[in-house]
């Protein structure tokens, strides 16, 4: 799945470049990345960043906004396709597939969120998975190894009650995180 949606982005747009900036800014339209962060995340030159950047501006899939002396840039979440190009991110990363089979199987989930460097829509590699309620161990074990393989990407999860949750919150508060599912939201 990765592979074929990955081929599906590169066939649609043909800078690697752009698409990793939208891989960044779509996972988590929350957040928002400097162009020299950008820049130093992707091995590349503030120039061919800003060049990446000014385009997706001008298509209007990105806004931008002073702050100080740099520009912050984040997904346009008013643009007519971004839930469609937010979903896409989402497949392509595996989120959609880790979701659905978590949902069925873990037991009483009442949330799951990502934490680090996905959470900001960093693709590393190494999804951070925070999982609360009352989650049944063995079926995590079987359901991380299996979308492990179908992602092509290592999931560390940790797997926590209600009350070990309320006790981590402050701490958790200061990582970047994203929550994926919530019951009853």
């Amino acid at each position: 799945m990765k592979k074929n949606m990955n081929s599906l982005f590169s066939g649609l747009i043909t800078s690697k470049t752009r698409i990793k900036i939208l891989m960044r800014l779509f996972l988590n339209p929350e957040r928002n990345a400097y162009l020299r962060e950008l820049a130093d995340e992707f091995h590349a030159s503030p120039s061919h960043i800003k060049e990446e950047l000014d385009q997706l501006r001008e298509a209007n899939l990105l806004t931008s906004k002073k702050n100080g002396r740099q520009v912050l840039f984040s997904a346009n979440q008013k643009h007519p396709v971004f839930n469609e190009l937010h979903s896409m991110v989402k497949k392509a990363l595996g989120m959609d597939r880790i979701l659905e089979s978590m949902i069925k199987r873990l037991g009483n989930l009442e949330k799951a969120m990502l934490i680090d460097d996905y959470a900001e829509g960093k693709d590393t590699g190494i999804i951070d998975l925070v999982l609360i309620g009352d989650i049944d161990q063995k079926n995590l074990q079987d359901l991380t190894k299996k979308t492990e393989k179908y992602i092509d990407r290592k999931i560390r999860t940790l797997a926590l009650s209600k009350k070990e949750y309320n006790k981590l919150v402050p701490n958790l508060r200061q990582r970047p995180q994203f929550i994926l599912w919530q019951r009853g939201v």
